[in-house]
């Protein structure tokens, strides 16, 4: 299997994330330059239609992408360690919280940095300076619900680490990007928990 990957983008890592808590190996990283717009090439494109990464090709040819139905599939390949929830009703718990973070937390994020930072300006044309300024908003009102939630639990959806763990670090490293700090803004449960997941290995391995 080859996974198509980017470096700095917060939803390949992700999925390097979820392969390194698990341990999975022998999967191809092939590097997509997103400023050099690889993911629009007519070669890309043909395997991934929306000109996004991640994007997973199977050996049997077809290619899985989003960055959830990739780890959908890692998970029912390699269900140990168990990331996404044993049995439905934690499943839907899991999905639950890892949906929110990823809506109401990396989107936010995302679109702060896409539209306010210089950098990525080649890939978000044309920009919008004062929508990125006002999803910076958002962030912080994320980030107290998330700050509240982490006071009364050791981890995103509940008592031990999962796939939301991984989305929520990815985001608030992607974050550093608009200048987000979480200790320095008051946010200091927010703060310990990103301090435990970056200890983690798999935290380097993006």
């Amino acid at each position: 299997m080859k996974l198509f990957t980017a470096t700095r983008a917060p939803n390949p890592r992700r999925v390097l994330m979820f392969m390194h808590e698990k341990g999975i190996g022998g999967i191809q990283l092939v590097p997509v330059d997103l400023n050099a717009g690889e993911h629009r090439d007519a070669a890309y494109r043909a395997k991934v239609p929306v000109s996004r990464v991640p994007a997973l090709e199977l050996q049997d040819g077809r290619v899985l992408s989003e960055t959830r139905a990739i780890c959908t599939y890692l998970e029912g390949l390699h269900p140990e360690p168990n990331l996404m929830g044993d049995g439905y009703d934690e499943r839907a718990f899991v999905e639950m919280h890892d949906r929110r973070v990823e809506w109401y937390w990396l989107l936010p994020i995302a679109n702060c940095v896409r539209h306010t930072h210089p950098g990525l300006a080649a890939l978000e044309q044309p920009q919008f300076p004062d929508f990125g300024h006002s999803q910076g908003t958002k962030v912080r009102d994320a980030a107290r619900w998330l700050d509240d939630t982490l006071a009364t639990q050791p981890w995103i959806a509940g008592e031990r680490f999962t796939i939301a763990d991984i989305t929520a670090f990815c985001a608030i490293e992607f974050a550093r990007l608009m200048k987000f700090n979480a200790g320095a803004e008051g946010f200091a449960a927010l703060q310990a928990w990103r301090d435990r997941v970056a200890a983690r290995e798999s935290a380097r391995a993006g």
